[in-house]
């Protein structure tokens, strides 16, 4: 780029040497043309983003937003390569030998970033319009996607720099085979708990919202993260409890959130003076359970004399609600119980309690307090 003659002329006449003045006249051209191209792309953005606003569609805004960053960093990168190349030509220093291998790694860079960006943004549309896209999505599957994704993407542009480098991609990745052994060893907790974490995307014991817990270790509460190491369990109590997840391989998992029922058992004991009514009770308890809007009838259910107890005559009440919703259950529950009350009481019978009866043998006279006083009192005379 030469200076026009008149420029020359000017430069001139101040005193100033024309070759380095077109330098850094081309420097500030150079300048100002990403400035300009960096404000007219921040508006052209700054549009797109704001129809994308009304649109219907979540994946334009997810895309728009997620490039914006990424390539406004992308002009300033090639714009100040560009004027770093036009010095590194006058001046011939080494140190602009580097400008060539540094933009091709700023480039690979912002271009991983921008599918990185991408990527989280299309995970949190899917979650943030769940209903609008598609109501089956399910969180864990999408977050591990969007895992897997993002290591795909840094593992390609590694591979993709150090290809600009000069390095032998064969030779890297046999390097990566070798060492991938010793690594192994000195790391198999860590990958123990990646393989768990794949197991469990994969088989999908519980997903994140889920109540689960585990006989053979105390762990129970709410999943809120499934990470590839840990996973977050917020406990009833609130909690946070991080199990590693090579630990689910290893234990057996209930979950009760996919429950399609809750259960109530419950044993009932009525006096032994009311055995003769117990007949009618079980078929009063009964045709109010078939009766009740919240017991689901097609599911076993079960009320009958159950045992000879100590203090009583047992029968038990077997059947499930439709309802699994904790607090929902135990108001289904209680109406049921005090519903087996009230039939109990209307038959004339009554709940037992422990009771103990003694007999007294023939002459066997029990006297009161007051009589063993009186009785006392000639004595102490």
């Amino acid at each position: 780029m030469q200076l026009p003659d008149f420029l020359h002329t000017w430069l001139a006449e101040l005193g100033l040497d024309t070759a380095s003045s077109s330098l850094a006249v081309q420097v500030f051209l150079v300048v100002a043309s990403v400035l300009l191209i960096n404000f007219l792309l921040a508006i052209v953005l700054r549009q797109l983003l704001a129809r994308a606003h009304h649109t219907t569609s979540v994946w334009d805004e997810a895309a728009i937003e997620a490039v914006g960053r990424p390539l406004r960093a992308l002009v300033w990168l090639n714009g100040i390569a560009f004027a770093a190349q036009m010095v590194g030509t006058h001046t011939d220093a080494p140190i602009f030998a580097a400008v060539d291998p540094i933009r091709k790694i700023g480039v690979v860079a912002l271009i991983a970033w921008g599918c990185s960006r991408l990527i989280r943004n299309i995970e949190l549309a899917l979650f943030k319009h769940r209903e609008r896209i598609n109501k089956t999505t399910d969180h864990t599957t999408v977050s591990a996607i969007a895992k897997l994704l993002r290591l795909a993407v840094l593992i390609t542009a590694v591979l993709i720099v150090l290809q600009s480098l000069g390095f032998s991609i064969s030779g890297v990745l046999a390097f990566g085979g070798i060492g991938g052994i010793a690594v192994g060893f000195a790391a198999k907790d860590l990958l123990a708990n990646f393989f768990g974490a794949m197991m469990v995307y994969f088989d999908r014991p519980f997903v994140v919202g889920d109540w689960i817990r585990s006989p053979d270790q105390d762990i129970e509460g709410t999943v809120e993260e499934i990470g590839w190491r840990l996973t977050r369990i917020r406990r009833f109590d609130k909690r946070p409890l991080y199990v590693p997840n090579a630990v689910f391989t290893q234990i057996a998992v209930e979950n009760p959130s996919r429950m399609t029922h809750r259960r109530i058992y419950e044993t009932i004991g009525i006096r032994y003076d009311d055995l003769d009514k117990m007949q009618r009770i079980t078929d009063e308890v009964r045709q109010m359970l078939v009766e009740h809007d919240e017991i689901d009838e097609t599911q076993t259910m079960i009320v009958h004399f159950n045992a000879f107890n100590a203090s009583s005559v047992d029968f038990f009440v077997y059947t499930f609600t439709k309802t699994t919703q904790w607090v929902k259950y135990h108001e289904v529950k209680q109406d049921v119980l005090l519903k087996v009350a009230a039939i109990i009481e209307r038959n004339g019978a009554e709940i037992a309690f422990p009771t103990r009866t003694l007999h007294l043998p023939d002459g066997v006279r029990i006297e009161s307090a007051a009589q063993l006083v009186d009785a006392a009192s000639p004595a102490r005379a």
